[in-house]
């Protein structure tokens, strides 16, 4: 299975980096990924106003908050804020996880689904409310703008590697071109969704080997 990728603009140009045991289980809760998923969609932010995002207590999201911290997912942002009140951002790079090992390996399995469950879940609700609200509050340039499509290939696994290696260097030269125009007073948070996977088929799939239990 390729590896999932969930990136920060700001440092899109950057290697990605792989997530380790320790790292992988400290993010696998449900509220640290939201929390990080906040602070790229939102920008930065004190525990306050993530409470409120979130529908949580400042004491829980200030807790997860330095759990986080101690694995460089985000860092508090030096010289805004006070000691009661720290203002907080997610860490730049790319965080790259849910490769073909980690899948595999039973110490870190189960928090790979559980971070992309909750990311796969953030990116579909964001999805539905675009499609169910989207007419009625964006203006007529940022409606025209977005785009929706779904391309359908036959392929073969080397190809599809190839295929998906391409799109993301790629969507990096593109992110790093806006980056260089710099920030303008109209931007607001985009997200880009690329999915590109083999669709599952029991007439294919069900006299493959067991793969897993020969690693």
């Amino acid at each position: 299975m390729s590896e999932i990728e969930h990136q920060e603009t700001e440092a899109a140009d950057s290697v990605a980096r792989d997530l380790d045991v320790s790292s992988l289980k400290a993010l696998a809760h449900p509220m640290r990924v939201q929390i990080l998923d906040s602070l790229t969609r939102y920008g930065a932010q004190t525990a306050s106003s993530l409470g409120e995002l979130l529908g949580e207590s400042s004491g829980s999201t200030s807790y997860h908050l330095r759990q986080l911290e101690k694995h460089d997912f985000v860092r508090c942002i030096e010289g805004k804020g006070t000691a009661r009140e720290r203002w907080w951002e997610r860490s730049p790079g790319r965080l790259s996880f849910g490769g073909r090992e980690q899948y595999r390996n039973p110490e870190t399995a189960e928090a790979v689904r559980i971070i992309n469950r909750e990311f796969i879940s953030n990116r579909a609700a964001y999805l539905e409310d675009y499609l169910s609200r989207g007419d009625e509050v964006l203006t007529d340039e940022w409606i025209d703008a977005g785009a929706l499509s779904t391309i359908t290939v036959q392929m073969t696994a080397e190809q599809l590697a190839d295929f998906n290696q391409k799109i993301d260097d790629y969507a990096q030269r593109l992110v790093n071109e806006i980056k260089g125009r710099g920030e303008l007073p109209e931007q607001r948070a985009v997200q880009v969704h690329i999915d590109a996977f083999p669709i599952l088929d029991s007439r294919l799939d069900k006299d493959q080997p067991d793969t897993a239990s020969k690693e």
